[in-house]
Formats: structure tokens, sequence, C-alpha cells
């Protein structure tokens, strides 16, 4: 007798298999539940910060991350339109507008480290110190042809914005000399700029222990108080952004501040120096 309703397995087969396609074709951007939106700093990504600490997150938690790295004030404009669902940044009164807008739920401090002013080791300008300002005064006040070439990143990002203050500390905002040039990139590319053109730099100092291509550069202030760079974390406001990944956002906010994700900021190190010191509560 022919069974109507009998289907060989080898279609069966080949129904299961074009299902699954079809959900995964329209899953939305091809990502997961468990796949987080993270938009962050140059400096945290090329520091190689997030290679080791992300991969310790998701062996806590079985959430990936997905890093875009940009300026701080670019990444914080993907808060404000919900591109992404966590910030982590360098550009404490920007963060601090954003959750009072209501486009961040709170900052939570979870890490520092400073600024430190590269230069050539001549240091034709006479800048090495302590004091940023001092040091600043000198690049735009330098008599040489040309000036001395001082490389800005120019991309409204947190060490921009720093640098800007400093400028604006040291009197001299209007007139930064001959040789101010911005570049509008990352900070790797401008050091790479700095480095090649023998200019001077301002970078934090994460990324300048992982830059490889220093040349005749080194660091040449340090330790002026004004320099302190601190990161915070936030979670995008799903009331203004309802498909933004708040709970599982929340664990990654939760765990960076915990002890093991400070211990694992604390732990990352190049050359045996530790790049970033955590802060959370404090």
């Amino acid at each position: 007798m022919t069974n109507s309703a009998y289907v060989p397995a080898k279609y069966r087969l080949f129904a299961i298999l074009f299902i699954a396609a079809l959900g995964l074709a329209t899953a939305p951007y091809g990502l997961g539940a468990q796949t987080l939106v993270m938009a962050s700093t140059t400096s945290t990504e090329q520091s190689g910060l997030f290679a080791h600490l992300l991969p310790e997150f998701k062996k806590a938690s079985g959430i990936d991350i997905k890093v875009v790295a940009q300026g701080t004030g670019q990444a914080l404009d993907m808060g404000r339109r919900g591109d992404a669902d966590i910030l982590f940044v360098h550009d404490q009164a920007a963060e601090e507008k954003l959750v009072a807008d209501g486009f961040a739920l709170k900052r939570w401090p979870v890490m520092y480290n400073d600024f430190v002013l590269v230069g050539p080791l001549a240091d034709p300008a006479k800048t090495k110190g302590k004091s940023i300002a001092e040091a600043l005064r000198k690049l735009a006040s330098d008599g040489s042809p040309g000036g001395s070439a001082f490389i800005s990143r120019g991309d409204k990002s947190g060490t921009h914005a720093a640098e800007l203050r400093y400028w604006a500390q040291a009197g001299v905002a209007q007139n930064k000399g001959s040789g101010y040039k911005e570049c509008g990139c990352g900070m790797g590319q401008a050091l790479n700029i700095a480095s090649s053109s023998n200019a001077y730099a301002l970078t934090d100092r994460g990324t300048w222990l992982a830059f490889k291509n220093r040349g005749d550069l080194g660091i040449l202030v340090q330790g002026d108080t004004q320099l302190f760079n601190p990161y915070g974390v936030m979670v995008v406001n799903p009331a203004k952004h309802p498909h933004v990944k708040a709970g599982d956002a929340q664990k990654f906010v939760d765990w960076v501040v915990s002890g093991p994700g400070q211990a694992a900021i604390a732990s990352y190190k190049i050359g045996g120096e530790q790049l970033f010191f955590p802060n959370a509560g404090r």
C-alpha cells in the first residue's frame, strides 16, 4: 500500500537544513543574542587590552563582544544613535553629559592610566620635564624655522579633548605654533606620523607602550597630575533605543568592575610594565 503521507528521509533532511539556513539568514545582522557591540577608544584596542580582557569575560559569561574602536567622541555618538550596547571611553566630562542627557544609564569608573608627551630625543624645543603646560608653551613659542612639529589627532577623541584642555591651560590655545598639524586619525597613526617626521605628540601611555615604530621618539613629559587619564564604562539606555541588549551589557559592566574583571585589567602588561590601573568604586 502507498502511504501518501510518507516523505523520504533525504527530503526530510533537506527541509530541516533549509529551515535552519533560513533562520540564520533572517537573524538581525547575523549576530546571536549573546553578541554585544561595544564602542570604545583606539587606545584600549591598539594597546592590546581588549585582546587580553574580552576572552576572560567570555569565559565567565559565554557572551561575545564586538569592538568598534574609534575616537571617544565618535564612540559616544554611536551611543546616542543606539548603534552600540556598551561604551568604554575616556572623556569623563563628555561621558557625564551623555548620562545627563539620558543616552546612557550610568557612568562606572573602571580604570586609569596617564598621558605622556613624546617627541624627538634631541628635544629641540627643550620640553623635557614634568609640566605639560610649560612644555606646550615652549612648543608654541619655538622660533626655529618651521617651528617644532606637533602632531595632533584632531579627531574629537578623548586624547584630542585632553590635548585641547592642556593648550588652553598653557594659555596658548589660539597660537599653538607653526609646527602644529592635525591628522584627523587614531592614536597609532598619529604616532606613526610623529615617528616618521620626528615630531612631538600627546599619547596615552598604554598605546605608547604597545607602539613598536618609535624611531627617535621617547617620553619627554610625564608625571604631571594634569595628565591623569580616567576611563569609564556605560550601558546605552534602552529607554532611548529599545533594541539595545541592556541586560547582557550590564553583565559586562558588573564583571569588569568586579574583582575578577579588575584583576584582569591589572594583569595586562607589556615588557613587565602595567598599562592600565583598575579604579572601580573610587
